[in-house]
C-alpha cells in the first residue's frame, strides 16, 4: 500500500510540475491589432484549377486588396518543364508586378512547395534516381536564385515547404535531411537574404525546421477534414499551444524571426472546395470562422501572417456572387 501511495505521489508531482511548466511557457507577448502585418500566399496553379484567369486574379490581389506581402512559389515543373530549359515568363511577370507596387516577396523554391500534391516535380524528373533528382533540384534552385537575387522585391527565400511533414502529407518522397542541408548551404553561398523554413503548427515539433531557419514559419489551422478519421475535426488547442511551442523551441533553436506562413482562410473538405456546397464549405470556413481565425492567430503571439485562400475569396466573389470573404480580407490589408 505504501508503495502505491509513493507511486501516486510521484505521478501527482510529475503532473504538477508539468502543469507549472505549461503555465510558465504559455506566457508571451500578444500584439495589438495595429501592430500586425498580413500577406498572402499566391498560387497561379490554384487560380487555374478554379477556372480563374490567374493574372487577373493576381492583379486583383495587388490592386483591390492592396496586398504588400506575398509568398510566391517558383514551381519546378513550371520553371523547367523540359530538362535544362528554363521558362521565366510567368515568374518574371509576377515579380515585376509586385515590384511596381512596392510589394515584398518571399520566393519559395524546392521540389516540395505549397499546394497539392505538395511535390511539384516535372514529368521528366519523376523517374530519376534520388541522386539524379537531387542534382537537378539544386540546378533549378541555383538558376532561380541567380536570376532573381538582384530583385529588391524579394526579401527572403523559402527552401522547400514543410519538409519535416513530407512523410505524413502530400505525394512526396520522405525527407532527406542531408539533402535539405545541402540545399540550404547552396542558397546561403549564393545570396545573403534570410532563409524561411516552414513546419506544421499542429503536427510537427518545429525543432528540425527552426534550428535551420533564419525565419521560422508555422502553419495554423483549426477546422479541417481528416482523411484518416473520415470526418471533420476541430483541433482541440488554444492560442497558448503555439506560444508554448515557440517558448520551448526557443531554448534550443534561435531563428531571427517567427511568423505564420500559412494561416487558414479557406475551406478544407474531403473533396475540392469548388465541388462542395456552400453549407459544406461553411463547416471549415465561414465568415464567422474567418474572423475567429484571425483573432486566434493574434492571440498566439505572432506579428506577421500569410493568409491561405486568396484564390478562393476571388472565386467566391466572381463566380459565386459571394464577395463577403474578399471584402472581409480587404480590411486586413
Amino acid at each position: 500500500m505504501f508503495k502505491r501511495l509513493k507511486i501516486l505521489k510521484d505521478v501527482f508531482l510529475a503532473v504538477f510540475i508539468f502543469l507549472i511548466l505549461v503555465l510558465v511557457f504559455s506566457r508571451g507577448k500578444v500584439y495589438g491589432r495595429t501592430e500586425l502585418s498580413y500577406g498572402i500566399t499566391y498560387s497561379p496553379k490554384q487560380a487555374r484549377s478554379l477556372g480563374l484567369d490567374w493574372q487577373q486574379t493576381y492583379l486583383a490581389v495587388l490592386d483591390e486588396l492592396g496586398v504588400k506581402h506575398l509568398r510566391l512559389p517558383a514551381y519546378w515543373d513550371e520553371v523547367e518543364k523540359n530538362q535544362g530549359e528554363f521558362d521565366w515568363t510567368d515568374l518574371d511577370w509576377q515579380i515585376a508586378e509586385a515590384g511596381k507596387r512596392d510589394a515584398k516577396i518571399v520566393l519559395a523554391i524546392g521540389g516540395r512547395l505549397p499546394r497539392w500534391p505538395e511535390c511539384h516535380f516535372p514529368a521528366w524528373a519523376k523517374n530519376a534516381t534520388k541522386t539524379e533528382r537531387h542534382a537537378e533540384i539544386l540546378d533549378y534552385e541555383k538558376a532561380v536564385i541567380t536570376r532573381y537575387k538582384d530583385s529588391p522585391a524579394i526579401t527572403a527565400w523559402q527552401v522547400e515547404n514543410e519538409p519535416f511533414l513530407s512523410s505524413y502529407f502530400g505525394e512526396c518522397p520522405s525527407l532527406d535531411k542531408e539533402f535539405l542541408d545541402e540545399e540550404l548551404a547552396m542558397v546561403r553561398s549564393l545570396d545573403a537574404r534570410p532563409i524561411v523554413i516552414t513546419d506544421s503548427g499542429e503536427l510537427s515539433l518545429w525543432y528540425g525546421a527552426a534550428s535551420r531557419a533564419d525565419i521560422f514559419g508555422t502553419t495554423m489551422y483549426r477546422d479541417t477534414y481528416s482523411r484518416v478519421l473520415k470526418r471533420y475535426i476541430h483541433y482541440p488547442i488554444g492560442p497558448g499551444f503555439f506560444i508554448f511551442k515557440k517558448n520551448v523551441i526557443s531554448l534550443f533553436a534561435h531563428p531571427k524571426d517567427w511568423l505564420v506562413i500559412e494561416l487558414q482562410a479557406e475551406p478544407w473538405g474531403p473533396i475540392s472546395y469548388q465541388e462542395m456546397s456552400r453549407e459544406e464549405r461553411d463547416k471549415t470556413m465561414s465568415l464567422e470562422k474567418f474572423g475567429s481565425m484571425m483573432e486566434f492567430a493574434r492571440q498566439a503571439g505572432f506579428r506577421e501572417f500569410y493568409l491561405w485562400g486568396a484564390e478562393w475569396w476571388y472565386w467566391e466573389k466572381t463566380t459565386q456572387n459571394n464577395p463577403i470573404f474578399w471584402e472581409e480580407a480587404k480590411k486586413l490589408f
